[in-house]
């Protein structure tokens, strides 16, 4: 066996602390990124927020349902999370600020096992074509959901601004 890395970049609209705090945050944030597509069911077992958090859900693959449990660890709190599965695949969801800007660029990246010889080579293709559609849709799904949630951020703080009047 050996590894193969799938990854999808995309720039976000928002900040990146706002942005990693929806990744973050599998009770409120988190739920509302992942394409309903495929997949089904995500719970909280423990934690919630961040490192410790351990999920499961049901994520379908070519009309079958594959059930997955994995733990959350955050390597580089505020910029990389990681979700570890019990099938060895690890997802890792990177945030880089893009400086003079209150965007962001988000990968969101797998590393999956995968045999050698031609069955590697079909397994690596078939990885290749279906994870990046899911990424990429929930990478569109994250841009939405991060740029309404600093919108309302940002006319939040402009509402609890006092008044000036001239006089």
């Amino acid at each position: 066996m050996t590894t193969h890395r799938v990854t999808a970049t995309r720039r976000i609209s928002a900040p990146a602390p706002v942005t990693y705090a929806i990744i973050a945050d599998y009770r409120d944030g988190h739920p509302h990124i992942i394409p309903p597509r495929w997949f089904r069911n995500l719970r909280v077992e423990s934690g919630g927020v961040g490192a410790g958090t351990v999920i499961d859900f049901d994520m379908i693959v070519l009309g079958s349902v594959k059930k997955a449990r994995g733990r959350v660890e955050e390597p580089t709190p505020g910029r990389v999370l990681t979700e570890t599965y019990t099938d060895g695949i690890v997802t890792s969801f990177i945030v880089d600020r893009v400086n003079g800007t209150s965007a962001c660029d988000v990968t969101i990246a797998s590393d999956l096992p995968v045999h050698t010889g031609l069955q590697g080579a079909l397994e690596r293709s078939f990885f290749n074509w279906f994870l990046r559609r899911v990424f990429f849709a929930e990478l569109d799904l994250l841009n939405t959901v991060a740029q309404t949630r600093a919108t309302a951020k940002t006319n939040g703080e402009r509402r609890t601004q006092p008044r000036t009047t001239a006089g």
